[in-house]
């Protein structure tokens, strides 16, 4: 399929960047690929690919690296923000005074705003007031996506319009987007899931078999169900790619960075040595500080969460973790009662 010939910026020259850039270009899109490390832009300008995170994948001709924002967005309507959620905030006040007045911003980053816990649509309407939103996500791993292995994924928007043009931007033979009007679950499940793939990932590295990952990977979307009701998604949401597909993926796969960080703590790593042997940002890690703020915030009981949180953040024991969920009070397992 040959898409518009519009431009359309990418931010963000991490892994997953890159590769939704490739499936845009090889769509017939002009793509401005934006990174803010110039060094690091340089070397993709001159390999013509990403030797750092996804080598021998080569880009098309209409994919062009940059460094200098302002020329990335320049004339641009739609634009793809795929940047850690840590800098989420960040590169939208950097946006801001440079926005055409019809931009349009859609984000594949996965995970809550840094500093009030809360989700990326809200930073989006506080430092873009106006403009067109969408956010895409889904089980899909940038390898697999820059290699063209068949991946579905949701673009959800409250636009309509935008959200079949960004459909009809990413659509290929290899790349299958589906629409969806839930912002509030599509965000919720890239985020949370990050969260529950560090549980399962720690149950991994300790042994504790396939019946523990099992149970942690159901009762986990269970949590992300409870929490996505106290905020009005549409409970279906969690059923489909965004919510159970991505939580699968995640909690399942060794190319997942939060299962990997898990995986080495379970086996009696530091937090800071399986992170720095990634050498990639784990959202999971920041992501368990915004996800226990957010059900604190709407009194929501997350236990599988609430300890990865304390493994993460407070130094708890993994095998304190397991042996207080599964000392809680024998309950129903009804999705929306408390944990």
């Amino acid at each position: 399929m040959t898409a518009t010939q519009q431009p359309i910026a990418v931010l963000g020259a991490g892994s997953w960047g890159t590769a939704l850039a490739l499936v845009l270009a090889r769509n017939g899109n002009a793509v401005r690929l934006w990174g803010h490390v110039p060094s690091h832009m340089d070397t993709l300008a001159r390999d013509q690919e990403n030797r750092r995170y996804l080598p021998g994948v080569r880009f098309p001709d209409t994919l062009e690296p940059t460094d200098d924002l302002r020329q990335a967005i320049n004339g641009v309507r739609d634009i793809l923000i795929v940047v850690p959620s840590l800098a989420f905030r960040d590169i939208l006040q950097q946006l801001q005074p440079i926005l055409m007045p019809d931009a349009r911003l859609i984000w594949a980053t996965k995970g809550l705003d840094a500093d009030s816990g809360g989700l990326l649509h809200d930073v989006v309407q506080e430092n873009a007031p106006g403009h067109p939103m969408a956010v895409l996500s889904g089980p899909s791993f940038a390898a697999e996506v820059a290699a063209r292995k068949p991946t579905a994924v949701t673009i959800a928007s409250t636009d309509p319009d935008f959200a079949d043009d960004m459909v009809e931007r990413f659509y290929s033979e290899d790349f299958r987007p589906y629409s969806s009007s839930d912002m509030i679950g599509v965000e919720l499940g890239g985020a949370v899931k990050n969260v529950l793939a560090i549980a399962t990932g720690i149950a991994d590295g300790m042994e504790l078999g396939a019946n523990t990952r099992a149970g942690l990977i159901t009762r986990g979307l269970t949590e992300l169900a409870r929490l996505g009701d106290s905020l009005n998604a549409d409970p279906l949401t969690f059923m489909g790619l965004s919510g159970m597909g991505d939580l699968i993926l995640t909690c399942t796969d060794n190319q997942s960075r939060n299962r990997r960080v898990g995986l080495a703590m379970g086996r009696g790593q530091t937090l800071e040595r399986a992170v720095a042997e990634i050498g990639q940002t784990v959202e999971g890690m920041y992501t368990a500080r915004e996800v226990r703020k957010l059900a604190q915030r709407h009194d929501v009981e997350m236990p599988i969460c609430d300890q990865v949180y304390r493994i993460m953040v407070q130094g708890l024991q993994p095998a304190e973790a397991v042996r207080a969920l599964m000392q809680r009070a024998p309950r129903g397992e009804s999705p929306l009662a408390p944990g």
